[in-house]
């Protein structure tokens, strides 16, 4: 597929890891609540669904589906559901809709679909249930990603969004790129956005 990412796995990030909050949590729409309090509502121990889109692959045979779940294990989370499911816009629309509706999902990843050959349907299938989106995902994901593939990165349709008070990330096919993006970037944050998601309004 053509969303096929090819990262050696060695990059460090060391601009990233210096990230400060200040003391309203970082961010002026996070009203006067203290650091503390903006953590408040964290999910401490994630459920996560993760679901592989593929024609050809198995559960058996799916390193970029292994390495999601090895991200969400390595930091005592649980994975709920495993999943492969066909290049097929309905198909993979209805699953991810089933799957924020159970109670033992907290968060869905996808792999795999985000390209731009036609058969790449992930973004146009899981965006169309977007309640919010979470643009900056894609963004940081494709910084992240520029060092190791340069300007292919402009190829990667990975994004974001909330659907039902659920988290789901779209990421690439590649064991990599499935690693870089779940390791990195969601299991740090989805605790926290599974939290504020589903947070009742005040």
């Amino acid at each position: 597929m053509s969303d096929e990412h090819h990262h050696d796995g060695t990059r460090e990030h060391d601009d990233t890891t210096g990230h400060d909050h200040d003391e309203t949590g970082g961010h002026g729409d996070s009203g006067p609540h203290g650091h503390d309090d903006h953590h408040a509502h964290d999910v401490s121990a994630l459920s996560a669904a993760v679901v592989t889109v593929s024609t050809s692959r198995t559960l058996e045979e799916d390193p970029a589906g292994d390495a999601i779940a090895a991200a969400f294990e390595s930091a005592d989370h649980d994975v709920s559901v495993r999943d492969v499911v066909e290049d097929d816009f309905d198909t993979l629309q209805s699953t991810v809709d089933r799957l924020v509706d159970r109670d033992d999902v907290d968060a869905v990843v996808t792999t795999g679909g985000t390209g731009v050959t036609p058969d790449d349907v992930t973004i146009e299938a899981v965006s169309a249930l977007f309640e919010k989106e979470l643009p900056g995902f894609g963004e940081l994901f494709r910084r992240y990603s520029e060092d190791e593939i340069g300007t292919r990165v402009v190829g990667t349709r990975a994004t974001a969004g909330v659907v039902q008070g659920v988290p789901v990330f779209c990421l690439p096919g590649s064991e990599n790129a499935a690693r870089l993006g779940s390791e990195e970037l969601i299991v740090p944050e989805a605790p926290h956005l599974a939290g504020l998601a589903r947070r009742p309004e005040e």
